[in-house]
């Protein structure tokens, strides 16, 4: 079902990224799971792999911890 206009979440089309804006995408890769996470704002992206047995959650936090150290060298 499509997203209403002006639900939570939804954004126009065109719109500024919020600050702190994170896309995270999970891709089954036979028994792993990549796990990519990409600033919005700045295009910075980064990849972790993982075992499709690990919990969603700690990929997610592994992956944004890997792009938060990117982006704090880059920011040096």
């Amino acid at each position: 079902m499509p997203r209403r206009p002006g639900a939570r979440g939804a954004k126009a089309p065109g719109a500024a990224p919020r600050p702190g804006e994170i896309y995270i995408e999970f891709q089954q890769v036979g028994n792993a799971v990549k796990v990519t996470a990409v600033d919005a704002a700045s295009g910075e992206e980064v990849s972790i792999m993982g075992p499709a047995s690990a919990a969603r959650t700690d990929l997610q936090k592994l992956a944004l911890k890997k792009l938060k150290n990117k982006m704090d060298k880059s920011g040096d």
